[in-house]
């Protein structure tokens, strides 16, 4: 498989189906967005982190390809059969935020991201699935956007945000309350 094709030398790039788009199209960003979180993931899964939570990880690596697949596909033309995320996989999100929940303290403030490499790179990746999540919803206002694919990146970031926390106190470490300044 050759890597470079010479096809987006002009700014334009092929979608799933053959249509040809500029390449600061809102369905562009809105899967290189899913891209650039899934390296934030894969970045995230090279710390030592335990075993569960490094199978969720990749688990979800999987998934964020489907969703790439999804957006990198034009709605109309595209007659390429691509799997898709389910209900299931949401519950599945929500079954661990549960699960790590039940060892936290309560949130009485707002938290400061960082406290170690594993909880800072867990809020990056958060605040990058929230950027892709706004892109989706844009996406969404003009092109069909599957429903779920938005409820599993909303459930996603809820994740990652419970999974900074729950290693942060798994490590020891004390989360700083936002103190406003008026």
């Amino acid at each position: 498989m050759k890597i470079y094709t010479k096809t987006g030398d002009k700014g334009k790039t092929g979608l799933l189906g053959g249509t040809r788009l500029s390449k600061h199209h809102i369905r562009i960003e809105s899967y290189g967005t899913m891209d650039e979180l899934n390296a934030f993931i894969g970045q995230l899964r090279a710390y030592n982190l335990d075993q569960l939570s490094d199978a969720t990880l990749l688990e979800i690596q999987s998934q964020l390809f489907t969703i790439g697949s999804n957006l990198a596909a034009d709605p109309v033309k595209n007659k390429v059969k691509i799997p898709s995320i389910k209900e299931e996989d949401v519950k599945h999100l929500e079954a661990e935020i549960d699960r790590m929940n039940e060892s936290l303290p309560q949130m009485r403030n707002f938290i400061l991201p960082g406290g170690s490499s594993e909880t800072a790179a867990c809020h990056i990746a958060r605040c990058v699935c929230r950027r892709a999540e706004r892109n989706i919803v844009h996406l969404a206002e003009f092109e069909f956007v599957d429903p779920i694919v938005l409820q599993f990146v909303n459930r996603l970031s809820d994740y990652l945000f419970v999974l900074a926390r729950w290693i942060a106190y798994q490590q020891g470490i004390n989360e700083i309350p936002w103190k406003s300044g008026i």
